[in-house]
């Protein structure tokens, strides 16, 4: 069975049988987010296991000398017929020995990634390995993880004012009209903190699109980044230029605004900081790497950058790197959040929800993400028509007769028609601070003031949820009646700056109205 020959033809048996599995799997149409990301996960296992099939067969055909030993071998006499007996009873005494036996495991392997996801008890239930890629946020890859992201951002420099996470998906979403990250400076764009955020985002983003695309492939990356490098070299890039940068102390402009160290490469602002960090492990090791890697040993000068011509040559082209590994991760994270535009919408609409929704349901929420209910059906089998009669009999009595569309009561049925006109369920109340939400029923309207919707709307127009609102539902009403309040409140607090208080030959103090209504009666 060593013949490669024989290997080669089991090779390219091999591959077919991918290839139809390959198909089989590509032309099911998935009914669920779920179904989809699993159908192109095991496609993209098919054909990582096709391209290796690929290779060594490739290896195979290279191989001219053992193909032509083989060939001669088989072929030497005509009328020799020792090699091709001895090779038959090879092959029937492994037959003999594992009559059961399949050629290869590819039977095996497409069986199991062919196989559909069948709900099963829940004892013998599977880990599902591809819902492990992704985070609880990203719920199965329907939505972006960008916290962590939104968290280095907000630290960067010069930034201005902090934006929200809302806030900064929007920003994410202006990669459409251009590059990311047009509103920030290049005083902050040219740093490294941005390098490294940059480089971080990029790599987020290729891996969401890796784990929810595994058919596409890293083509797109490879042709924008080659368009990257003709626009650089061409110097259409004017956004990354460095002439109209600020001057950064102890660059190559020749500024020494600051303290540099030359062990460390960095300038300081402050005396003191510099001498803080002279006591440090990292200083003192950058020093010890200095004073052997450099042959002159020259010593840290306090009060600027080195006067040698090696050090602003070694600051300038490490700049220019910076910058150019900054604008190429710019330019490669824009194109990809072009094709996730509808993800992020979707994050953002998600977003939005969690915050309307209260402390509990967003942990009955998790709940049901974490234990999914799974159903069981029942098949009948040859002689057990009793059991799908059954079946079909609590399949009956689950669906449930509700023509008028009435609420479900506690026990999930519709409740009597009777108590929904008593309680006024069928008269809509419509409250335009909830975004024009529609609740059903007097008593559901009552209680909704007090609740999370009714507070983020009050909390987004700047107003307090206090009783004077209660009953305003219109956008302008409340607008006008928190302008009233406040004219109110001045007005009190005029009056009672204003009062004139007088007193008696006893000393005792009364206002105005007050002591004239005594000294009317002759009491004072």
């Amino acid at each position: 069975m060593d013949s490669i020959v024989e290997v080669q033809r089991q090779t390219h048996e091999e591959i077919e049988r991918f290839e139809r599995g390959l198909f089989i799997l590509l032309s099911r149409t998935p009914t669920t987010h779920e179904a989809r990301i699993q159908a192109e996960h095991k496609a993209a296992q098919v054909l990582d296991r096709i391209s290796s099939r690929v290779v060594s067969l490739d290896g195979l055909y290279n191989d001219k000398d053992a193909r032509e030993h083989e060939i001669n071998a088989l072929s030497a006499h005509q009328t020799d017929l020792d090699e091709f007996y001895s090779r038959l009873s090879k092959i029937r005494e492994h037959h003999s020995k594992y009559p059961d036996s399949v050629a290869g495991g590819v039977q095996l392997e497409l069986a199991n990634l062919l196989a559909e996801p069948v709900q099963e008890i829940e004892e013998y239930e599977e880990e599902d390995e591809i819902a492990l890629l992704f985070s609880g946020e990203e719920v199965y890859g329907k939505y972006l993880d960008l916290y962590a992201n939104h968290t280095a951002y907000t630290n960067l420099k010069h930034i201005g004012k902090r934006p929200g996470y809302l806030s900064y998906l929007d920003l994410l979403l202006e990669a459409q009209n251009g590059p990311i990250h047009q509103e920030l400076s290049k005083e902050t764009r040219f740093t490294k903190d941005y390098e490294t955020y940059i480089q971080n985002l990029h790599a987020y983003l290729l891996s969401f699109t890796r784990r929810t695309q595994p058919l596409d492939g890293i083509d797109l990356q490879l042709e924008e980044t080659r368009n990257f490098d003709k626009m650089w070299e061409a110097g259409e890039m004017k956004d990354w230029e460095e002439s109209n940068v600020k001057k950064i102390p102890g660059n190559e402009n020749g500024d020494t605004g600051g303290i540099w160290c030359s062990a460390c490469q960095k300038v300081y602002t402050k005396q003191t900081v510099y001498d803080a960090h002279l006591n440090s492990k990292k200083h003192i090791k950058a020093a010890a790497k200095q004073a052997q890697g450099s042959p002159d040993n020259a010593p840290i000068n306090p009060n600027g950058p080195p006067t040698s011509t090696s050090t602003p040559s070694t600051i300038t082209s490490a700049l220019k790197t910076r910058i150019r590994n900054s604008a190429l991760h710019t330019h490669l994270a824009t194109a990809l959040l072009n094709p996730l535009a509808g993800t992020l919408n979707d994050t953002k609409s998600n977003v939005e929800r969690r915050f309307s929704l209260t402390a509990r349901e967003r942990e009955q929420e998790l709940l049901e993400q974490s234990n999914p209910k799974t159903a069981v059906t029942t098949v009948p089998k040859d002689g057990q028509n009793g059991d799908g009669e059954e079946a079909e009999e609590e399949e009956e009595e689950e669906r449930i007769y509700n023509p008028l569309k009435l609420p479900l009561g506690w026990d999930g049925k519709p409740i009597p028609y009777w108590l929904y006109k008593l309680h006024g369920l069928g008269v809509e109340y419509r409250c335009e601070i909830c975004s024009d939400y529609v609740y059903m029923g007097r008593k559901n309207f009552d209680r909704h003031f007090q609740e999370s919707r009714h507070a983020f709307g009050m909390r987004a127009l700047g107003l307090p949820n206090t009783k004077h609102f209660h009953e305003i539902t219109k956008i302008a009403d409340a607008l006008t009646l928190a302008d009233k309040l406040k004219q109110e409140g001045r007005h009190e607090m005029s009056e009672q700056e204003t009062m004139e208080e007088l007193e008696d030959d006893e000393g005792n103090v009364y206002n105005r109205k007050t002591y004239e209504d005594l000294k009317k009666q002759g009491i004072i």
